[in-house]
């Protein structure tokens, strides 16, 4: 793979592969068709997660422990011929390095082949199976054509498209997999009134048609799939397995979307386009220069981000709109190039007026032209699209049209650098601007997009949206308070927060990774030499220390036994006589394979060459196969991976704490790397805390009345003042408490989510997972000798179902970090309003806590105390 995968794509490529395994084994041994789908919302990587998934079908995956298959035959279906190509060249880009762009073929109008060629992957469209297109002119409806009927097959055509399925579907060494691209498109029960063909091509495909049987097995893909699982459930003779469900949530907390849509609305009527276009222009100007410096902070070699303007306009815009339009931004962007506006209208013509010239540009090639800084756009740009450089959407569509809103909204929502922009805010969202909506309206485009109610039954207008993003009506970035002094923001920077820990890690290929990041930054020369050193002192070990059990695995591998049955004809009865053969090298090859899924392939691969030593003259080929062979056998010893395993976690776990101070100096992307790795372990992390830079806030309510606000917040607006409109009045009463006691000198509002200016603790939930949680207030008081310490504070409902999980996870927290705290106390309201405390820097509280099965009986007992 090209990407590393994220958390979330790593379990879906791996329930997906366990899929394809039983469905195969189900078709072939049981006769079986198979459907099963996976859910993913926009943005979430379904390019990638499906690259990862065809590169393990056809070249194997020690992670997923999935063997390469060669009889497998991909076709993605779709019902766009747009995104055939590009979908190719995606595919292609994120496997990239495993597979040729060969083994990706679009099926065009010349395509004649009996059968699909196994180890590969055909991309079709169900307009290329539409009565009367040339792949499949002359192919009879009914599988039975009587002479006088027959039509003539273009191009001496030898095979039509549907031949080619019925040969390969038929090949009983072949296995055919669809892909259904945006598989709830063609799934809809026809009406009478619209019973038309094309609703039912890809019913066609999946379910046989004339001649043709049904598919063997589908995986339909789609952000929203309900209504393919129930065409699957009522197909006939259609196994269907459980869907494969990606949670939005961890979609979001990975970074890879936008965090904040910011909606601009008129609150009174009237015609303000030009005035919010030219508002929306020098946002545009705003934030390439935020870009420009914040690449030039990080001190990348990379080029900035070069952000994108959207303007939709309605379906028939006229000429005067357009004029008027391009002189606005024109008269805010003095230094706007003349090429840089292009549009992606339906005609595909050149717009022009006088001088000025907007030509047409493909939806797909606008992310990598940098050159277009401003694209005018009707209804949703072509599914499948999207271009996370789109900063800014300002719509002249009129309010009833919050459909064609919110669905190029669901176009926008990548991020630019596919990852979170540490502690900006700014950076971290894209900007709407509305100007013929209302209040009303606004408040229904809000709700799509949070994922609060559906958007259009075809799930067209999904965004990605739900836990972790924010609509804003009347944002305002808060920055730095003048009034907080930095030993404040020096004690925010050295305080623990904890990764989230992975339930499959794999501490080896951490290790090497590792390494490979250290070499890369200069901080360690050589370090996977020292990695490899150390691993093989301990494999050394490891095979001294077992050579007995080693010597009986060799020979286990070396001697292949078996028993002869023979039927005596005349004595009625079974002579069973045993034998014995000698494995050749191709046994011991398949061994060695199976230690490098042990040990991992690349120090399987260095070890042997360890063991054989240096001088090939002296080793040869023999010395290299008794490596091999000895390797393969200490892999069959009980214990060694282990032992192996808890050798690199010490080794990279070492390295982490020795360049700790070095990694904090490292660019954002850099160290998002490290954190990543420091992540890979099953077992909370220790991770630094960056210091945040813009965060925005909601400043009024929808009716644009203003939010109550506090000072000494760490990032506030020009006045010193930080909103806190979003806080219920007991957890309000909290801050205000606080606030109000000797020595506090600055808080923080922790971040909801455990991004990397939050403080973050990990906890196992009710069903065993690791989760994390994100305290709500920071508050900081200095003592008399000047020093700083921190506190943490956090109100939390005793009604939620983890509340008890959450005070475990912070107890836990209290235990390993206490001493690096001022106070660590979690808060609760009472039915009686009473405010309840638990002080986690006590044992006793720990210990109740770990025994408790109801959190508000906690409170109540005598190991908490009035707040």
């Amino acid at each position: 793979m090209q990407f590393t995968l994220k958390d979330y794509q790593v379990d879906a490529v791996g329930e997906v592969l366990a899929n394809l395994r039983d469905a195969k084994d189900d078709f072939h041994r049981r006769g079986r068709r198979v459907a099963f789908s996976l859910t993913a919302t926009t943005g979430a990587g379904k390019t990638v997660m499906a690259a990862a998934v065809l590169e393990a079908l056809f070249e194997g995956n020690d992670d997923f422990g999935f063997e390469a298959d060669q009889s497998v035959t991909v076709l993605w279906f779709t019902d766009d011929p747009a995104l055939n190509e590009q979908t190719r060249f995606r595919l292609f880009e994120a496997a990239g390095d495993r597979l040729p762009y060969s083994r990706f073929q679009v099926i065009d109008n010349s395509f004649n082949q009996e059968k699909l060629e196994a180890g590969k992957v055909y991309f079709l469209n169900s307009q290329k199976l539409a009565k009367g297109s040339l792949l499949v002119k002359g192919e009879p409806e009914n599988g039975v054509t009587p002479f006088e009927q027959m039509i003539a097959r273009p191009d001496l055509r030898l095979y039509t498209m549907w031949d080619t399925l019925r040969n390969t579907i038929e090949d009983e060494d072949r296995t055919l997999i669809v892909i259904l691209d945006e598989a709830h498109r063609g799934m809809k029960k026809p009406s009478k009134a619209d019973a038309s063909e094309k609703q039912t091509i890809v019913k066609r495909l999946v379910n046989g048609v004339g001649g043709v049987a049904p598919v063997p097995i589908v995986w339909g893909i789609s952000a929203t799939v309900e209504r393919f699982n129930v065409a699957m459930a009522e197909a006939e003779n259609r196994t269907t397995y459980a869907p494969i469900i990606v949670d939005p949530s961890r979609v979001q907390a990975s970074g890879l979307l936008k965090d904040d849509i910011r909606i601009d609305f008129p609150r009174k009527a009237g015609a303000f386009d030009a005035v919010l276009l030219a508002r929306a222009t020098r946002k545009m100007v705003e934030s390439t220069l935020l870009w420009r410096e914040y690449a030039e902070e990080q001190g990348s070699t990379a080029d900035p981000v070069i952000p994108l303007m959207i303007l939709q306009v309605p379906n028939t815009p006229s000429r005067e709109m357009l004029l008027k339009a391009v002189t606005t931004i024109k008269d805010e962007w003095p230094g706007l190039p003349n090429d840089a506006i292009a549009h992606v209208f339906g005609d595909r013509a050149t717009l022009e007026f006088g001088e000025i010239r907007i030509p047409y540009i493909r939806p797909e090639q606008v992310q990598d032209n940098a050159g277009v800084r401003v694209l005018f756009a009707k209804d949703a740009i072509s599914t499948g699209w999207d271009c996370p450089r789109a900063e800014m959407l300002i719509s002249f569509r009129p309010a009833r049209d919050e459909t064609h809103i919110t669905q190029l909204l669901g176009r926008m929502v990548r991020s630019p650098l596919a990852r979170r922009i540490p502690g900006n805010d700014r950076l971290n969202s894209v900007e709407c601007l509305l100007p013929f909506f209302d209040k009303n309206t606004v408040r229904s485009v809000a709700e799509v997009l949070l994922g609060k109610k559906s958007e259009g039954e075809d799930g067209s207008g999904d965004t990605g949206g739900g836990s972790g993003r924010r609509v804003l009506i009347a944002p305002a970035d808060m920055k730095a308070n003048a009034a907080v002094p930095e030993s404040v923001w020096e004690c925010l920077e050295e305080i623990p927060s904890q990764s989230l820990p992975k339930k499959a890690a794999k501490p080896i290929k951490r290790l090497t990774a590792l390494a490979h990041a250290l070499t890369v930054d200069k901080l360690q020369a050589d370090a996977g030499k020292d990695a490899h050193r150390d691993l093989f002192a301990v494999l050394d070990g490891l095979m001294a220390r077992h050579r007995v059990k080693v010597d009986e695995a060799v020979k286990a591998i070396l001697t292949v036994e078996g028993e002869t049955i023979v039927a005596g004809m005349r004595s009625n009865g079974l002579d069973t006589t045993s034998f014995t053969e000698v494995a050749d090298d191709r046994v011991i090859e398949e061994a060695f394979r199976a230690a490098g899924r042990v040990f991992t392939l690349d120090v399987a691969r260095k070890y042997a060459d360890h063991l054989a030593g240096p001088d090939d003259a002296v080793s040869g080929d023999d010395g290299l196969r008794e490596a091999h062979l000895r390797i393969a056998a200490l892999a069959l010893v009980d214990g060694v991976k282990e032992s192996l395993e808890d050798e690199a976690k010490k080794l990279a776990n070492g390295w982490l704490i020795r360049h700790r101070v070095a990694i904090k100096d490292l660019d954002h992307s850099r160290q998002a790397v490290y954190n990543d790795l420091i992540s890979q372990a099953t077992e909370p992390q220790r991770l630094d805390i960056l210091r945040p830079r813009v965060r925005t806030e909601e400043t009024a309510d929808i009716d644009g009345e203003a939010l109550p606000t506090r000072l000494l917040h760490l990032l506030s607006d020009s006045a010193g003042m930080f909103p806190v409109g979003s806080l219920n009045a007991w957890e309000t009463k909290v801050v205000d408490t606080e606030l109000a006691r000797n020595g506090v000198i600055a808080w923080y509002r922790n971040p909801s989510r455990a991004t990397q200016d939050a403080l973050a603790v990990a906890y196992v939930d009710g069903k065993g997972k690791w989760r994390q949680m994100c305290p709500d207030f920071i508050f900081f008081t200095q003592a008399s000798n000047g020093s700083v310490k921190a506190s943490i504070v956090d109100p939390h409902g005793t009604h939620l179902a983890d509340a008890v999980s959450k005070l475990g996870g912070l107890a836990d927290f209290a235990k390993a970090f206490g001493s690096e705290f001022h106070r660590i106390e979690a808060v609760a309201q009472m039915k009686d309003k009473q405010l309840r405390v638990l002080d986690l820097t006590k044992e006793s509280v720990r210990s109740a806590i770990k025994g408790a099965t109801d959190a508000e009986a906690l409170y109540l007992s005598e190991v908490a105390t009035d707040y």
